[in-house]
């Protein structure tokens, strides 16, 4: 990577990425394959839940844009995301007084749902779309002075909606997105 490529952070919030996960082990796979791109298993890094956020920190300022890889959980992300955020988004450095090392970055969310695109319709079974879903999402990145970019999502994420070439399809999409 040259000094003037664009840098791209995918941090991956799955509990049980390399045991339990087809779709975000899939994703992280075709992001490590994408120049420019370092992907990060935040679960492998703080299986104690200790985050260590000048690490944290120091990645976020390498990159220009920021993804958030997680499977949706209770329409939220998974818990470490959350704790993550409390932490390295920290007064002083993310927001507030000199709080501004993440303004002009990019920040996007990959997610993955094991429920249908349909339910994530105002007439569908959940009654909100995915990205009101993500709203708080969206709120924490304008917050810190970053770009919201659309969402990327993988929908019916479960063994039996979930097939090959749906899950190759994906992958490709993704990585596309990562290059682009």
């Amino acid at each position: 990577m040259t000094d003037n490529a664009e840098h791209t952070l995918v941090l991956v919030f799955h509990p049980h990425l390399e045991t339990e996960s087809v779709a975000n082990r899939r994703l992280a796979e075709a992001a490590r394959g994408v120049d420019g791109v370092t992907v990060r298993d935040v679960y492998a890094l703080y299986p104690d839940g200790r985050i260590d956020v000048a690490a944290e920190q120091a990645e976020l300022l390498r990159a220009d844009r920021i993804v958030w890889q997680f499977p949706m959980y209770w329409y939220s992300s998974p818990s470490l995301l959350k704790e993550w955020e409390d932490e390295v988004l920290a007064y002083g450095w993310a927001y507030g007084p000199d709080g501004d090392k993440l303004a002009g970055k990019r920040i996007m969310c990959a997610v993955t749902a094991g429920s249908t695109e349909d339910e994530y319709r105002h007439d569908g079974r959940f009654r909100a779309t995915m990205d009101e879903t993500l709203n708080p999402m969206r709120i924490t990145t304008e917050y810190v002075g970053a770009q919201w970019l659309e969402p990327f999502a993988v929908y019916a994420c479960t063994p039996d909606g979930l097939t090959e070439e749906r899950l190759a399809d994906a992958a490709d999409r993704y990585a596309q997105i990562l290059r682009g």
